[in-house]
């Protein structure tokens, strides 16, 4: 596998393919937080978290990513991203990660940002979308 590239990325929410609106897409890890811990799951090195981190531009149309915040925060929505941009087909090497997330706002902020005297400078938002589970590593089908 070659590394990724920093330009080449693709992201799918729902059925729709959102690139050119954000930033920054991440799947991250961490240490789920529990009141109960399983002897399965302390053996395992404790439960763990994954989330899509995603930074997006503000913009409400209806068909935007935003759009997911304001009208669908609550849901679950199927999500697939493709870290080498190869949106013919996944393989062995250059593979796709998917599965559903549920839609929140971000703690902080939603709409607005800071004065900008650029004509390309666009207000963003982050979010913290947290998987129903590990995400799948897919490795055929179409983006």
């Amino acid at each position: 596998m070659a590394a990724l590239g920093t330009r080449l990325l693709k992201i799918k929410v729902g059925t729709t393919e959102h690139t050119a609106e954000v930033s920054r897409v991440q799947i991250t890890s961490g240490a789920a937080d529990s009141d109960f811990t399983s002897f399965a799951d302390a053996a395992s090195g404790g439960a763990r978290e994954y989330a899509l981190e995603l930074t997006m531009r503000q913009d409400m149309a209806n068909t935007s990513l935003w759009r997911y915040i304001w009208a669908q925060a609550g849901q679950s929505l199927a999500v697939k991203v493709a870290p080498y941009g190869n949106t013919a087909a996944a393989t062995a090497t250059e593979p796709f990660y998917t599965g559903n997330v549920t839609i929140t706002e971000p703690d902080g902020v939603l709409i607005g940002g800071e004065a900008n005297s650029s004509t390309s400078a666009r207000m963003t938002v982050e979010v913290r979308w947290v998987f129903a589970a590990k995400p799948s590593e897919v490795v055929t089908g179409a983006f």
